[in-house]
């Protein structure tokens, strides 16, 4: 059975920080890139970050660039959000997810997890 699962969301501080996780199993989690996406209440699902299963190169969201970073082990089968300078606007439902090939949109990726939520508040 394929799984992704998320965790490490929580409740932070406007400026502060988290890193969020995904854990992969019951696929090659080194053959796939993997992205991260995001959801806030009343909105569309939207791209984050992408991580390239070749080479390793990045790509982030130009809301998340130079805050945010996208890394993975894949001898843990695992992709990393490392959240930085936190905004009221970072708020949503962070979900990640597969895709055969490099892409930023939703409709690209087959296999999603059920999400880790990050409120940011003070």
């Amino acid at each position: 059975q394929m799984q992704l699962v998320e965790s490490g969301g929580g409740l932070v501080q406007p400026g502060g920080s988290l890193r969020v996780s995904c854990a992969a199993s019951g696929f090659t989690f080194s053959s796939y890139t993997m992205g991260w996406f995001r959801q806030a209440p009343g909105k569309e699902r939207e791209f984050v970050a992408v991580m390239t299963r070749t080479d390793g190169s990045r790509y982030y969201a130009d809301s998340v660039k130079g805050r945010f970073t996208i890394s993975r082990d894949n001898g843990k089968n695992t992709v990393y959000l490392q959240m930085n300078s936190l905004k009221p606007d970072d708020t949503a439902v962070y979900y990640c997810a597969r895709a055969g090939t490099y892409s930023v949109r939703v409709e690209d990726y087959d296999y999603w997890g059920q999400g880790t939520q990050v409120t940011v508040s003070s």
